[in-house]
């Protein structure tokens, strides 16, 4: 089908979320079976513990388990303070903190602490600017702790009731979660977002929105998962790749496939680099990632890095291109937001 899809199902128990585009999964959420480790955005109030000698951290004690905060100056042990976390723990590791704390919605992200109103660069309309600027102000001008907002892209075409709705009620849970900071016994005081409204959220508007059970199956998608989580994924033009996850980083390896031409390591190696954010996303996959591409001319891995580039600016989930190593692979550094799809597929 051509345009946007998004569907909201479940999947073995769980919620799930997917996005077609043009009849291409490019992006899949789904929750994990086990409740007790905490969805990233989840809010604390955390203990401090001990601090980490040489590293300028602080272990803290939360309801369930430990989390680490970086640069943690002037924290004691025994203090608490308001937490949020940023991404999913590794396994026997702590979970990653920071004490700036988002309050995120669709069309707008509360922030206690960092005053001021901001709007998303995507929003370029300058009549459109000033309605949204008209709008945060009425809704925050009573606002006089601090806290400031940012107005998402999503807002530019939302119904300005909508939007001053959206905002009243994100200023308003902040309000709500600020107050209860105080207390000496950690709690979580806010739960991170589940798939489906995490879809609702960030996701862009589709041109359809499925949201009945077995969805998925109507419109082929627990196949098109199969396909995802399988290590060897075709490229366009002929060639493919091996995704596969190890303990210490996830190894990519680009083949061009029956294509012989002194030209296909570059098209290859192109295709790669243009589809990999997907293939990233819709599995899950974060951490160290190492790229042996195919064969080709040294001279043209600027015009590889330069597709990268491109392709990870457009993606939602942060990343750092490291380089080139001097074996002539790459690597780059993805932040951990979810958890592995082979981990959560039964």
């Amino acid at each position: 089908m051509k345009g946007r899809l998004i569907a909201l199902d479940m999947l073995a128990g769980r919620k799930a979320a997917a996005m077609l585009e043009d009849g291409v999964l490019t992006d899949l959420l789904l929750d994990p079976a086990d409740d007790s480790a905490p969805r990233p955005g989840t809010i604390f109030r955390a203990i401090c513990d001990r601090p980490m000698k040489g590293q300028g951290g602080m272990m803290l004690r939360l309801p369930r388990g430990t989390a680490y905060l970086r640069r943690a100056k002037g924290l004691r042990p025994g203090q608490a303070l308001l937490v949020q976390a940023t991404g999913w723990a590794e396994e026997g590791k702590a979970v990653p903190v920071t004490e700036r704390l988002l309050f995120k919605s669709r069309y707008a992200i509360v922030t206690p602490g960092a005053p001021g109103i901001n709007l998303s660069r995507q929003i370029r309309d300058e009549e459109a600017r000033m309605r949204l600027l008209e709008i945060a102000h009425a809704v925050m001008e009573a606002s006089d702790d601090g806290t400031g907002l940012i107005l998402r892209s999503a807002a530019e075409e939302a119904d300005a009731e909508a939007v001053a709705a959206d905002m009243e009620a994100m200023r308003d849970l902040t309000r709500k979660v600020l107050q209860e900071a105080g207390g000496d016994t950690p709690e979580a005081l806010l739960e991170g977002p589940d798939a489906h409204l995490l879809a609702w959220r960030d996701w862009p508007r589709p041109d359809l929105f499925a949201e009945t059970p077995g969805c998925f199956v109507e419109y082929g998608l627990d196949d098109m998962i199969s396909t995802i989580l399988a290590p060897k994924q075709p490229l366009k033009g002929g060639g493919f790749a091996l995704i596969e996850p190890t303990r210490a980083f996830v190894a990519v390896d680009v083949n061009t496939g029956a294509d012989t031409s002194p030209a296909a390591g570059l098209k290859a190696n192109i295709a790669l680099a243009r589809d990999l954010p997907r293939l990233l996303r819709c599995r899950g996959l974060g951490g160290q990632i190492v790229i042996d591409f195919a064969p080709m001319p040294r001279k043209e891995r600027r015009q590889v890095e330069q597709a990268l580039r491109a392709a990870f600016r457009r993606d939602g989930i942060e990343t750092s291109l490291a380089g080139w190593t001097t074996l002539g692979n790459f690597e780059l550094q993805r932040k951990r937001e979810r958890l592995p799809l082979d981990e959560l597929v039964p």
